[in-house]
């Protein structure tokens, strides 16, 4: 079945337009609650965490009275992580999770994703038939019936002792200063806290959530201001959240950065050695950097590649045995420790690794020297589809032959936003910026509204 209301990471849009609106939320909701109560029994549950957006009132609210209304009762456990909901869907032994965020997007967005009793995020068969349930008559539970909400004040606690149990537990973080850059988000309590208790000297930012500053000018997206933190204060290292808290940029001692791709090899790498990479293979997406693809090859590792979206790595990581997978843009997802891409899980490895080798961030974070890459992000006008047009179509072939085996393209929508991304990975960076150009230009044409982002 097509999914028409869910993208590559559950439902998003601008807050108060279709489809983050209340009413939708509150079918959505309805729709999620029939689809999990339809063996009719009662004490089903679900919690719902959320970041600090100021619509993330609304979406909750509207989420809770849907969910109620089929019978679920409803979990809330105010602003935690993304994959602190995964971890505490599973220990509450919840029959869904729901998570408001729109993750990295501006404060406007707001979002919703679902994760099943296992703590994963759900497939596209089930995220079909919600949007099926969504297109009928949503069938209400009796009044006896009605679903109860309550409260649970101390769910970021029971994240935080949980991260802790994943860093060594004869090791501490003394002697280390750590700029956590929480992106005015989810974790802006829970993770000084984490770093603090295990023994780091901590210097915080984007920790002053005020409902719009969530990933402005700061956070994964934008570690700018973390990198002259770090320069200005002495700091080792910095670490970048993303608004949800499940993607992590890091910075050395330098303030220089480090994608997903550079912690992947440290940690496949480190793994491998240990005898601990499942299978020998790491799991990353269309976008991971050809460099980290050759680094697994000269040590006789594996790379496995998916489409882009971090439940795309783990339904791959699932269905083979792996255990480590990822994305470029900082999903570090460990199935080990947890459900989904979790920044600072993925942090606190990165820490143990500094540790245990004595080794400064900068000499951890160089595993690979990276194949030239660029971006280009084409915003579209909604709902077009250029890819679709024939002239389109013969001007990527045509660069795609220019590049031979020298490169690799890469060219898809985007599953969040109106846009075409356009990736070119070659050594030769003038032919890679020329390609670019080439193909950036068929899709203008082809449609006169798109400008570049």
């Amino acid at each position: 079945m097509a999914r028409r209301v869910f993208g590559t990471d559950g439902v998003r849009g601008e807050a108060n337009s279709y489809p983050m609106t209340a009413d939708m939320a509150l079918r959505l909701g309805a729709a999620a609650g029939r689809f999990f109560r339809r063996d009719g029994l009662n004490g089903h549950r679900v919690v719902i965490g959320k970041d600090t957006r100021l619509s993330g009132y609304m979406i909750e609210n509207a989420l809770t009275a849907g969910l109620t209304s089929t019978g679920m009762n409803v979990l809330l456990l105010g602003p935690v992580p993304t994959p602190a909901v995964g971890f505490l869907t599973r220990s509450m032994r919840a029959d869904l999770g729901v998570m408001i965020s729109a993750s990295h997007n501006a404060h406007q967005d707001n979002g919703i994703k679902f994760f099943g009793p296992d703590g994963y995020k759900l497939r596209d068969a089930a995220e079909a038939e919600i949007e099926e349930i969504l297109d009928g008559d949503i069938r209400p539970a009796s009044p006896s019936n009605i679903g109860r909400a309550r409260r649970i004040e101390d769910a970021g606690g029971r994240y935080v002792e949980y991260a802790k149990t994943t860093f060594p537990r004869n090791k501490r973080l003394s002697g280390l200063k750590v700029v956590i850059d929480c992106a005015h988000g989810a974790a802006y309590k829970v993770a000084p806290e984490v770093l603090w208790e295990l023994g780091a000297e901590v210097v915080t930012l984007g920790v002053t959530p005020d409902g719009t500053n969530i990933n402005h000018e700061c956070g994964s997206t934008r570690p700018e201001a973390a990198a002259r933190l770090v320069r200005e204060s002495g700091a080792d290292l910095g670490l970048c959240l993303d608004g949800d808290a499940d993607r992590l940029i890091v910075l050395d001692e330098n303030g220089r950065v480090a994608d997903g791709d550079q912690l992947m090899a440290l940690f496949a790498g480190e793994w491998a050695e240990a005898g601990c990479l499942a299978h020998g293979t790491l799991v990353t997406t269309v976008m991971s950097n050809l460099g980290l693809e050759r680094f697994m090859t000269e040590r006789g590792l594996t790379l496995e590649r998916t489409k882009v979206g971090d439940r795309y790595v783990v339904e791959r990581m699932r269905a083979g045995g792996f255990n480590l997978g990822g994305e470029q843009s900082g999903h570090i997802v460990m199935t080990d420790y947890t459900t989904t891409g979790d920044g600072l899980i993925a942090g606190l490895q990165f820490l143990a690794a500094m540790v245990e080798t004595g080794k400064p961030a900068s000499a951890l974070l160089n595993n690979f020297t990276p194949v030239p890459q660029h971006l280009e992000n084409l915003a579209i006008t909604p709902g077009g589809d250029p890819l679709a047009s024939d002239m389109v179509r013969a001007a990527i072939a045509e660069q795609e032959t220019r590049l031979g085996g020298t490169g690799r393209l890469v060219i898809r929508p985007s599953g969040t936003e109106p846009l075409i991304r356009v990736m070119v990975e070659c050594e030769d960076e003038a032919l890679m910026q020329d390609v670019v150009d080439n193909i950036a230009g068929a899709i203008t044409d082809a449609a006169p509204k798109t400008r570049t982002a």
